[in-house]
């Protein structure tokens, strides 16, 4: 932009530091719930009180803060499901259908086995938790890499094929779980069977074991792209596809494999939501909300870039989800507060995620160049 003689320009920053990313990050937060307080204009209780509420009941209350870590951790396989396509310059918005898949696989287990009604003669409890949790990750591989196959193999677009098979997983879960369906629970009311206790996930300290995996995947995430071959392989082929050719990287397999490896952590987030909540342990009438929540670990991984940096920021989408849900019911206001929350978390953090990238310079502007003419002087 040109100021008189001077112009005002964006620079990239020569360094990106922690401290102002995390900085940059809480200012985001600040000016978003500054920006959503317009939300609760109408409410008797005023914006600030609203939020109390909301952060309270989150953070604070113990029912509410269980509820938030159990919704941080399913969130943050969503994320690193987003996020390791993302690397590779692919988008995998496929997330609800590879939860889907995740979840009937992971009850498939007990189904095959007829360990839902009774305990199974032919694996001891352990070895069914161990088999529901690979079956999970495997089915949202395989969902994954179908996807990830027709984007290396036909140039198909792997936005729309993942839409797609997010609505195909809708309709086959209802199919499974409606009446009449392989999975009906005893009700018939729309839900899947009831885990047996010895089938539902192990827990330590009152914390089911699928919250080390999701920290653990987090730090060994950030390993493998920062530290390994194949994590250079990746970054390089989201920067420049053509040159990663002429490097030597596979055009077809590495594809293939983000999307494996994405639709792992998606089918995990699946047997943690419907099999490792206390209170649940089962596919719900209302597994359509889950999937729409799982859209949230994309806005996540834009904002994280991540696999540490991605806990605090679904720990706050997680609280900011629950807490609006409920104040939403208090302040008896229109539905949707929660996505009217997070949708401004998400557009505030793009600009700020720019400020932190680039710097905003202001240069002498060069002068200009004197005109020569052309024309020849008659002789």
């Amino acid at each position: 932009m040109r100021l008189g003689r001077y112009t005002l320009t964006l620079e990239p920053r020569p360094t990106l530091s922690p401290l102002h990313a995390v900085l940059t990050a809480i200012l985001a937060i600040f000016v978003a719930l500054a920006l959503s307080s317009v939300i609760f204009l109408r409410s008797e209780l005023g914006a600030l009180s609203a939020y109390r509420v909301i952060f309270s009941y989150a953070f604070a209350n113990p029912n509410g803060l269980f509820t938030t870590v159990h919704r941080a951790i399913f969130l943050l396989f969503c994320t690193f499901a987003f996020l390791v396509p993302l690397r590779a310059g692919l988008w995998n918005i496929g997330l609800p259908g590879q939860v889907y898949a995740g979840a009937l696989a992971a009850f498939a287990v007990p189904f095959a086995l007829q360990a839902h009604e009774a305990p199974s003669p032919l694996l001891p409890p352990g070895l069914t938790v161990l088999a529901m949790v690979l079956a999970a990750a495997v089915a949202g591989a395989a969902l994954a890499a179908f996807a990830g196959i027709l984007w290396a193999k036909l140039h198909v677009n792997e936005i729309l094929v993942t839409m797609m098979l997010n609505s195909i997983l809708f309709w086959f879960v209802s199919y499974m779980i409606k009446e009449g369906g392989p999975y009906m629970g005893a009700t018939a009311e729309g839900e899947s069977f009831l885990l047996p206790d010895a089938l539902r996930a192990p827990t330590v300290l009152g914390v089911p074991f699928t919250a080390m995996l999701a920290v653990g995947a987090a730090a060994l995430l950030d390993l493998f792209f920062a530290k390994t071959t194949l994590g250079y392989k990746i970054r390089a082929f989201g920067l420049n596809p053509a040159a990663s050719r002429y490097a030597g990287i596979n055009p077809v397999t590495l594809p293939v494999l983000v999307f494996v490896l994405g639709g792992a952590f998606a089918g995990l987030a699946g047997y943690h939501n419907f099999a490792a909540i206390p209170g649940l342990y089962k596919i719900s009438g209302n597994y359509g909300y889950y999937g729409d929540l799982a859209f949230y670990g994309i806005i996540s991984g834009l904002i994280a870039r991540g696999g540490a940096a991605a806990i605090p920021v679904v720990l706050l989408f997680a609280g900011l989800s629950l807490g609006a849900r409920l104040v939403q019911g208090q302040l008896h206001l229109p539905f949707g507060v929660d996505y009217a929350l997070l949708g401004l978390l998400m557009m505030t953090f793009v600009p700020f995620l720019i400020l932190y990238r680039f710097r905003i310079a202001l240069r002498l502007a060069p002068k200009a160049l004197p005109q020569i003419s052309a024309d020849v002087p008659k002789a």
